[in-house]
Protein backbone atom coordinates (compact mmCIF):
# COMPACT_ATOMS: atom_id res chain seq x y z
CA UNK A 1 0.00 0.00 0.00
CA UNK A 2 1.02 3.55 -0.61
CA UNK A 3 -0.61 6.48 1.72
CA UNK A 4 -0.16 9.74 -0.02
CA UNK A 5 -0.89 13.00 2.25
CA UNK A 6 -0.96 16.23 0.61
CA UNK A 7 -0.43 19.68 2.07
CA UNK A 8 0.68 23.66 1.22
CA UNK A 9 -3.08 24.43 0.31
CA UNK A 10 -4.51 27.31 2.01
CA UNK A 11 -5.99 30.98 1.02
CA UNK A 12 -4.21 33.23 -1.16
CA UNK A 13 -4.47 36.09 -3.35
CA UNK A 14 -4.94 36.64 -7.18
CA UNK A 15 -1.54 36.78 -8.72
CA UNK A 16 -0.15 34.88 -5.64
CA UNK A 17 1.77 32.07 -5.83
CA UNK A 18 1.57 28.49 -3.52
CA UNK A 19 4.01 25.07 -3.43
CA UNK A 20 1.47 21.86 -2.51
CA UNK A 21 3.49 19.08 -1.44
CA UNK A 22 2.61 15.23 -1.37
CA UNK A 23 4.37 12.67 0.87
CA UNK A 24 4.31 9.44 -0.19
CA UNK A 25 5.10 6.19 2.65
CA UNK A 26 6.74 3.53 2.05
CA UNK A 27 9.58 2.63 -0.01
CA UNK A 28 7.37 2.45 -3.32
CA UNK A 29 6.90 5.72 -4.31
CA UNK A 30 10.00 5.72 -7.44
CA UNK A 31 7.55 2.89 -8.86
CA UNK A 32 5.44 5.21 -9.59
CA UNK A 33 4.63 8.11 -11.95
CA UNK A 34 2.65 10.72 -10.11
CA UNK A 35 0.00 13.09 -10.79
CA UNK A 36 -2.06 16.45 -9.50
CA UNK A 37 -5.48 16.65 -10.21
CA UNK A 38 -8.25 19.03 -8.38
CA UNK A 39 -11.89 19.11 -8.27
CA UNK A 40 -13.85 22.62 -7.78
CA UNK A 41 -17.20 22.41 -6.38
CA UNK A 42 -19.47 21.81 -8.74
CA UNK A 43 -16.94 20.07 -11.35
CA UNK A 44 -16.04 16.90 -12.20
CA UNK A 45 -12.18 16.40 -11.42
CA UNK A 46 -9.54 17.17 -13.49
CA UNK A 47 -6.30 16.27 -14.56
CA UNK A 48 -4.13 19.00 -13.30
CA UNK A 49 -0.58 17.85 -13.98
CA UNK A 50 1.86 14.62 -14.10
CA UNK A 51 5.29 13.41 -14.12
CA UNK A 52 7.25 10.16 -14.85
CA UNK A 53 9.45 8.15 -12.45
CA UNK A 54 12.36 9.57 -12.58
CA UNK A 55 11.27 13.41 -13.33
CA UNK A 56 12.31 13.65 -16.66
CA UNK A 57 9.11 14.06 -18.51
CA UNK A 58 6.43 16.48 -16.98
CA UNK A 59 2.72 16.92 -18.39
CA UNK A 60 0.29 19.94 -17.50
CA UNK A 61 -3.46 20.56 -18.53
CA UNK A 62 -3.76 23.35 -20.92
CA UNK A 63 -5.38 25.31 -18.23
CA UNK A 64 -2.14 25.91 -16.25
CA UNK A 65 0.86 25.86 -18.73
CA UNK A 66 3.31 28.25 -17.94
CA UNK A 67 1.83 28.66 -14.07
CA UNK A 68 2.51 25.54 -12.51
CA UNK A 69 5.70 23.33 -12.23
CA UNK A 70 5.74 20.12 -11.13
CA UNK A 71 8.60 18.26 -9.74
CA UNK A 72 9.43 15.13 -7.27
CA UNK A 73 12.45 14.53 -4.85
CA UNK A 74 12.70 10.84 -4.95
CA UNK A 75 15.28 10.75 -2.05
CA UNK A 76 12.12 12.09 0.18
CA UNK A 77 9.05 10.18 -1.19
CA UNK A 78 7.88 13.74 -2.17
CA UNK A 79 6.39 14.92 -5.03
CA UNK A 80 5.40 19.08 -5.41
CA UNK A 81 3.26 21.43 -7.50
CA UNK A 82 4.65 24.78 -7.45
CA UNK A 83 1.64 27.23 -8.56
CA UNK A 84 2.30 30.53 -9.31
CA UNK A 85 0.28 33.41 -11.03
CA UNK A 86 -3.10 32.08 -9.21
CA UNK A 87 -6.27 32.93 -10.77
CA UNK A 88 -9.65 32.74 -8.79
CA UNK A 89 -10.63 29.68 -11.03
CA UNK A 90 -8.11 27.26 -9.76
CA UNK A 91 -9.69 27.27 -6.32
CA UNK A 92 -10.10 23.53 -5.97
CA UNK A 93 -9.47 20.79 -3.77
CA UNK A 94 -5.63 19.39 -5.18
CA UNK A 95 -5.28 15.50 -4.85
CA UNK A 96 -2.08 13.91 -5.48
CA UNK A 97 -2.39 10.48 -7.10
CA UNK A 98 0.01 7.37 -8.43
CA UNK A 99 0.18 6.51 -11.56
CA UNK A 100 1.18 2.78 -11.90
CA UNK A 101 0.88 2.04 -15.57
CA UNK A 102 2.32 5.11 -17.09
CA UNK A 103 4.07 8.10 -17.09
CA UNK A 104 1.94 10.76 -15.34
CA UNK A 105 0.02 11.23 -19.00
CA UNK A 106 -3.62 10.76 -17.90
CA UNK A 107 -4.42 7.68 -20.58
CA UNK A 108 -8.17 6.05 -20.86
CA UNK A 109 -6.07 2.68 -19.16
CA UNK A 110 -4.06 4.51 -16.31
CA UNK A 111 -4.44 3.05 -13.20
CA UNK A 112 -4.41 5.82 -10.71
CA UNK A 113 -4.86 3.23 -7.63
CA UNK A 114 -3.55 5.35 -4.80
CA UNK A 115 -4.95 9.19 -3.69
CA UNK A 116 -4.33 11.26 -0.51
CA UNK A 117 -6.46 13.15 0.99
CA UNK A 118 -6.70 16.62 -0.63
CA UNK A 119 -5.85 20.30 0.18
CA UNK A 120 -7.76 22.99 -0.41
CA UNK A 121 -6.44 26.27 -2.42
CA UNK A 122 -8.89 29.31 -2.50
CA UNK A 123 -7.70 31.92 -4.71
CA UNK A 124 -9.31 35.28 -4.08
CA UNK A 125 -9.74 38.10 -6.53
Amino acid sequence: QVQLVESGGGLVQAGGSVRLSCAASGRAFSRYAMTWFRQAPGKEREFVSGINRDGGSTYYADSVKGRFIISRDNAKNTLYLQMNSLKPEDTAVYYCATDSFGSGYPLMVSKFDYWGQGTQVTVSS
